[in-house]
């Protein structure tokens, strides 16, 4: 895709960036950590090892899912970066352009996605 093609898609990653950043930082209490915010949530006098086990489990699988995006959207910021956003990591066609708009961190064609998804 042109790199003039491209700064719409750009300036929408960078916003979806912006807004799963502030989302951590919300979720997390600021500047803390997710296992220190977990800890501070749920390590009250009644609950139990489990509780507090289970409860930090979630909050890790959280960041992982919160993290997995966040990585997602700089790899397209970087595909723009190298001239080779718009294009399927598999198979190299285009991806087209209402997929884009619809999620512009995909890195696949439909087609391709749904081959690795299965």
């Amino acid at each position: 895709m042109k790199t003039r093609n491209t700064a719409p898609f750009e300036k929408q990653l960078l916003a979806q960036r912006a807004s799963l950043m502030e989302q951590l930082t919300t979720l997390r209490g600021g500047a803390v950590g997710r296992a220190e915010a977990s800890a501070e949530h749920f390590s009250r006098a009644g609950d139990t090892d489990a509780q507090v086990n289970s409860a930090r489990d979630l909050e890790f699988a959280l960041d992982d899912r919160e993290s997995a995006e966040i990585r997602l959207v700089d790899a397209a910021l970087e595909r723009i970066k190298a001239g080779s956003y718009g294009q399927c990591l598999d198979c190299g066609e285009n991806i087209p352009q209402a997929r884009l708009h619809a999620a512009p961190e995909a890195a696949r064609c439909i087609a391709c996605q749904e081959k690795l998804e299965r």
